[in-house]
């Protein structure tokens, strides 16, 4: 089976120049539900930001601090996209069924990162299955002030220990990737959403029946509406194995096939369509206070629209089934190099990307600064360890773990032991998963790399960014004792800076040709 995958994307649609010039803007939304919306007028503006609802990023006690920036001064995006199962409304209890649930806090049974690559040229979305059992870290309800402790579950679960910003405080704990926006859409919304902006292809290689989520399809190409796309999006068992991996699938494929709908421009050209699309979107998302206007949503969109199609991939975290089969865990290794792919702005295709020529080379060949010269691990021509200025700060915090006091000045300690007599520990706080040695200028890599020689840091730690003044060592959650960089476990080979592992089954956004395999259980 060939199988397809996408990301959100927008388009400006084919109708008159005040509807597009009323409505033109499009932002991601989850499962590939793209949000149209932007103004028509001061007021109407003023009313689909009064539809937004806005809750806190982030609820636990560290925040990671944002991905640095590349050697020109951009930086990628990550978007946490979440489905909540919440039976709030009469609407959302009858799409979801299960009247018991009504009121009770709601799941986020669907969660996807987005990662937009500092130079807007390629887009990874990982999904992370609802059943994966991580450490909730301690949050606190931003409403009535109640502190949820941390505690082992689903990851779904994070949702209801005070909100959205509770769940992304857990994908920072558990994948050490800085999460910058949210944004969250419900049962109501998605069947909105499917109607207004006609429907999505979608394709089966059999009959399949899924009595739980009420999905009944014919072989072949359907193009799913209203109820029907939500069947589509929430049924698990009548795809592959039954497990959240089919469903994952299923959900890219609907995300992709949309978005190749959207660039084509071949939806949302009558002006009313796109004005029950805006009114519908905006009614069915909660944002971060950070995504609290449409006017933001359409600069997100403007950026997401840049990456060509070709350039987008959608995976599912390598995962395995916990002992017992009631929960799924990440794969020991592979899940680890997904993510650290993710934090250093390397694109899951594997592909990497072009150097440029010239003194800024490297600056969009990958975050490991390839392409500089002086790379040879000595300091520049006629300086010697004495004349290297090292800043080393201490980061070390995370959502669920305080920094280890004095971290700064004991790598300091042993830089200056090592003839770096010019390293010293700054109090400026920080907080990231990976240790990063940064240089702001290229002729400052010989530098950095003699820096990390001496403390035992591996090459894609040492890194080219204008996010600095000068050469910044600040020590991540990686390393949290001792003054020589920790060797892998078990004296296991440094992760591939540029390729993702062999299972991940990564998909590719201009695959038109995708049909989901449908659960044998589940044919008629």
């Amino acid at each position: 089976m060939r199988e397809v995958s996408g990301a959100p994307g927008t388009a400006a649609g084919g109708g008159a120049p005040r509807a597009r010039r009323v409505l033109r803007g499009a932002a991601v939304a989850l499962a590939g539900l793209v949000l149209a919306t932007a103004g028509a007028g001061y007021l109407y503006v003023e009313h689909l930001n009064g539809n937004l609802r806005k809750e806190d990023l982030h609820l636990g006690d560290n925040k990671l601090d944002s991905s640095k920036p590349d050697a020109r001064g951009r930086r990628p995006l990550n978007i946490l996209l979440l489905g909540s199962d919440s039976r709030n409304s009469d609407e959302n209890v009858r799409l979801g069924g299960a009247r018991a649930d009504r009121g009770r806090p709601p799941l986020a049974d669907v969660q996807m990162l987005l990662h937009l690559s500092a130079d807007r040229d390629d887009l990874s979305v990982l999904s992370i299955p609802r059943d994966t059992r991580v450490t909730i870290p301690r949050c606190t309800d931003p409403d009535d002030g109640t502190v949820h402790g941390e505690r082992v579950d689903r990851i779904n679960a994070s949702l209801q220990n005070g909100g959205p910003g509770c769940t992304v405080a857990t994908w920072e704990e558990l994948t050490g990737i800085p999460v910058d926006h949210f944004m969250m859409v419900d049962f109501a919304g998605v069947v909105a959403m499917a109607d207004a902006v006609g429907g999505v292809p979608v394709c089966v290689d059999a009959n399949v029946h899924d009595r739980r989520s009420g999905l009944r399809l014919r072989e072949g190409e359907t193009t799913v509406r209203g109820e029907q796309a939500l069947q589509w999006l929430r049924t698990r068992h009548g795809f592959a194995d039954g497990s959240d991996l089919g469903r994952a699938k299923a959900q890219h494929m609907y995300m992709s096939s949309m978005v190749r709908q959207l660039k084509e421009g071949t939806r949302l050209s009558d002006p009313g369509k796109l004005r029950a699309l805006a009114e519908e979107a905006t009614g069915a998302l909660t944002v971060d206070r950070g995504l609290d206007s449409v006017g933001k949503l359409y600069d997100l969109a403007q950026d997401l629209r840049q990456v060509p199609t070709e350039r987008i991939t959608l995976a599912t975290m390598p995962w395995v089934y916990a002992p017992g089969g009631a929960h799924v865990l990440p794969k020991e290794g592979e899940a680890e190099q997904v993510f650290s792919m993710i934090r250093r702005d390397v694109a899951l295709d594997g592909r990497g990307r072009e150097e440029t020529a010239g003194p800024e080379a490297g600056a969009d060949g990958g975050s490991d600064g390839a392409g500089d010269s002086a790379d040879d691990g000595a300091p520049a021509p006629g300086a010697d360890r004495a004349d290297v200025a090292v800043r080393v700060l201490n980061g070390t915090g995370t959502a669920a773990r305080p920094a280890v006091t004095g971290r700064a000045g004991a790598v300091a300690e042993a830089l200056r032991a090592d003839g770096f007599t010019r390293a010293a520990a700054e109090h400026t706080p920080r907080s990231q998963w990976d240790t990063v040695l940064t240089y702001p200028r290229a002729g400052q890599r010989g530098e950095a790399l003699a820096v990390a020689r001496s403390l035992g840091l591996p090459d894609r730690a040492v890194r080219h960014s204008a996010g600095e003044p000068g050469l910044t060592l600040t020590v991540g959650a990686d390393w949290r004792e001792g003054t020589a960089y920790p060797a892998p476990p078990g004296g296991a080979p440094e992760p591939s800076a540029d390729e993702p592992p062999d299972s991940l089954d990564g998909l590719s956004g201009d695959d038109a040709s995708a049909c989901m395999e449908v659960n044998p259980n589940a044919t008629w």
